[in-house]
């Protein structure tokens, strides 16, 4: 069973050569002794260790060769002390340690921690320690490797990911770039991982999403250190416990009007269920009024999924001039198709000036055109959308989610909305976004019709885009979560997320309520 950690975390997160800044700043400006700090990160790695498994024995730690590596020889130093089974396996040669590092494998040896070079051991024995072990401690490679691990690494990487025994990450699984979120390489597949001086961007999109399970974060008395060095983050962490702060308080003699008037467009032939379930998530996330524009036989169906809609069967671009009139915020692409009756909804729609959310099929129907950038639209695209956008790869996207959304939102303005393993919301104004949350559960179709509806909703009642559109976000992936607890994920269904929506905004209400009651 996966480790169950609640951790607490700062909002700013970092390049790995920020915190490496960072880090530098406590030593040379703070007087912090280095040996100290590592020291000091051991002792928290080890608590947690214990927190999660409180038998962890047999335990052993792999350690590269650089201050990763000394926190793993001093995780074993502080395992032994307390009486523990435990063995460094040194993946690195012991003869490279220097500095910090060397102290610490010395300190280890010193406490009686047994350590097995790898490189003079055959690769069964290895394997033998893997396999024997009940928890691992990864301390290879830390934030200053870039690339895919060499050999030895990458095979170590390889036996410990085929073992399958929880592991316990040292600032970060190995292989994975704490930057960017890449994996260039193998990639260690972490139980939990804990952080130490800054958080690291990397932990929370791309492979890291999938790497690092839990993460904890400790600041080792770092403190105000980001801000006292000059470093800026890089994003912005956004999860719902503190998005949900920003939803606004409805009067008691509050009515339709005040909480905005949602235009769905979609749902061409086939794929009247993208419509349907945009509109429905925008009623369940609060919207005054949700209208749905669609091809006249989904109507039907819509109505009866869904009464409270206001539901108009479009056949032609001429007939939507009129509904978007009546509309605060418009949502268009889920299952329009490319065909030209979905040309004629988004053309409509642009022309119109309205505020409006952009998804799917109107994505790549723009991807085919020249960008033409407005202040007033949100992107929300996959990885694949987004490099029919950019003009580049999907891996060119996912080697670096933030720096993708950023060149998105240069290139067409607005909010941009990049979705997959770890959102990045990105809106020229200030730093990215990343919202963390979600699972497997999430890859299925209509998962983005859901999150689309729900930004409608928001945006219509928020006055501030950028806050409604990392509140849809984090709203999104905490009601995923919580339906894929209660349901699973082989099985999610975006109905699902749709369904545990007001819960989650029934306690937001309540937390409100409970601050803003009187004695």
């Amino acid at each position: 069973m996966s480790p169950v950690c609640k951790p607490s975390l700062p909002e700013a997160v970092y390049s790995a050569d920020s915190v490496r800044a960072i880090d530098r700043y406590l030593i040379d400006k703070r007087g912090v002794d280095g040996f100290e700090l590592m020291q000091a990160a051991a002792k928290a790695a080890f608590r947690r260790l214990v927190t999660l498994w409180p038998q962890p024995q047999p335990l052993v730690v792999l350690c590269g060769a650089g201050n990763n590596g000394g926190d793993g020889y001093l995780v074993a130093a502080n395992a032994r002390r307390h009486g523990l089974e435990v063995v460094c396996v040194a993946v690195a040669p012991t003869e490279k340690l220097s500095g910090d590092a060397r102290s610490a494998f010395e300190k280890a040896r010193a406490d009686g921690v047994g350590i097995v070079d790898a490189h003079r051991e055959p690769e069964a024995n290895v394997r033998a320690h893997l396999a024997q072990a009940r928890v691992v401690v990864d301390a290879m490679l830390g934030t200053g490797v870039t690339g895919a691990p060499r050999e030895p690494f990458a095979g170590v990487i390889r036996q410990l990911n085929a073992a399958g025994k929880p592991v316990l990450a040292i600032d970060l699984p190995s292989g994975l770039n704490a930057t960017t979120g890449a994996a260039a390489g193998e990639v260690v597949r972490a139980e939990a991982t804990v952080t130490f001086i800054g958080v690291k961007a990397g932990l929370y999109t791309g492979e890291g999403a999938a790497a690092c399970g839990h993460i904890v974060f400790e600041a080792l008395g770092a403190g105000c250190a980001g801000q006292e060095s000059g470093e800026s983050p890089l994003a912005v962490l956004s999860p719902w416990s503190r998005c949900r702060e920003w939803l606004p308080v409805r009067p008691a003699n509050a009515h339709k009007g005040l909480f905005g008037h949602v235009l769905v467009v979609a749902g061409d032939k086939g794929f009247g269920g993208a419509g349907i379930m945009a509109a429905e998530a925008a009623a369940r996330t609060g919207a005054g009024l949700v209208s749905l524009a669609t091809r006249p036989e989904h109507v039907t169906a819509a109505l009866a999924r869904c009464p409270s809609l206001m539901v108009r069967g479009v056949t032609h671009g001429s007939e939507l001039p009129g509904l978007l009139h009546k509309a605060d915020v418009v949502v268009c692409g889920p299952g329009i198709g490319q065909s030209a009756w979905g040309q004629q909804m988004l053309q409509q729609v642009v022309a119109s000036g309205k505020p409006r959310v952009l998804d799917a099929d109107a994505l790549n129907i723009l991807a085919g055109r020249a960008p033409v950038p407005a202040s007033n639209h949100v992107l929300t695209p996959h990885p694949g959308e987004a490099a029919r956008l950019l003009g580049c790869t999907v891996s060119d996207v996912e080697s670096d989610r933030v720096a993708a959304a950023i060149r998105l939102q240069k290139q067409w303005q607005g909010i941009v909305l990049l979705k997959g393993a770890g959102t990045v919301v990105a809106t020229g104004r200030g730093i990215p976004g990343i919202i963390p949350g979600g699972n497997p559960g999430m890859a299925t179709g209509g998962m983005g019709d859901v999150l689309s509806g729900i930004l409608g909703a928001l945006l219509g009642q928020m006055p501030d885009a950028e806050p409604a559109v990392i509140a849809s976000a984090a709203l999104h992936l905490t009601a995923a979560d919580q339906a894929g607890q209660a349901k699973g994920c082989m099985g999610l269904l975006p109905t699902d997320v749709i369904d545990a929506i007001p819960a989650i905004l029934a306690r937001a209400e309540r937390s409100d309520n409970d601050d803003n009651r009187g004695e």
